[in-house]
């Protein structure tokens, strides 16, 4: 388990929202969120955007991102939300959104290879590693892909909090906040408006 970082803002110390553990493409959407303060962007930089890579193990920490490559990540994150959302409204996405996730599942194309454990014999693809950025990249948009149209597509969901725009996977169909803390602040909120009014 990784060690808490002390020095960093509070809101790196968040617990992830349910389905993060399962998805790292419900990880990348979920870099920017909004606090009371405004909206926190966990890829603000290069830097930052290279350490959130190394930290989900999708690069090495000895491979650079550059500008370029940044802006790519950028644009997959972007390109999920409106996935997300018209999986979530059984509707069709734009086909920019598309073809952003597309472009990205081309640029490391895996190749499948027979792989054996303890467990006996299966399928594992691994993704071209010629690139590491793009094969992190097609690792990305093969995680969104693979939420997208598995079985707990129907369980992706945008939190209902006023102000949050995280996704998660609802565990029981009438969850509509991503955290308790969300839920608090929403019963809060409505607590207080209805002393208001009294």
């Amino acid at each position: 388990m990784r060690g808490v970082d002390h020095d960093a803002p509070h809101y790196l110390h968040q617990l992830p929202v349910p389905g993060e553990e399962r998805y790292v493409s419900l990880a990348l959407v979920n870099t920017r969120f909004t606090l009371s303060h405004g909206t926190v962007d966990l890829l603000d930089d290069a830097e930052a955007a290279h350490l959130w890579l190394v930290r989900h193990e999708l690069l090495r920490d000895r491979v650079a991102l550059n500008g370029r490559q940044f802006g790519r990540l950028l644009g997959l994150r972007e390109s999920l939300r409106p996935l997300f959302e018209a999986c979530a409204a059984r509707a069709v996405p734009p086909g920019e959104s598309l073809d952003t996730l597309n472009s990205a599942l081309a640029a490391a194309p895996s190749t499948p290879r027979l792989a054996w454990t303890s467990d006996g014999p299966h399928r594992a693809d691994e993704p071209d590693t010629g690139n590491p950025t793009a094969a992190a990249l097609s690792l990305l948009a093969e995680d969104a892909t693979e939420l997208l149209t598995g079985s707990e597509a129907d369980q992706l969901t945008e939190c209902a909090a006023q102000g949050c725009a995280r996704w998660f996977l609802r565990s029981h169909a009438a969850r509509r906040w991503c955290t308790t803390k969300c839920g608090n602040r929403v019963r809060a909120a409505r607590a207080y408006a209805a002393r208001k009014e009294r």
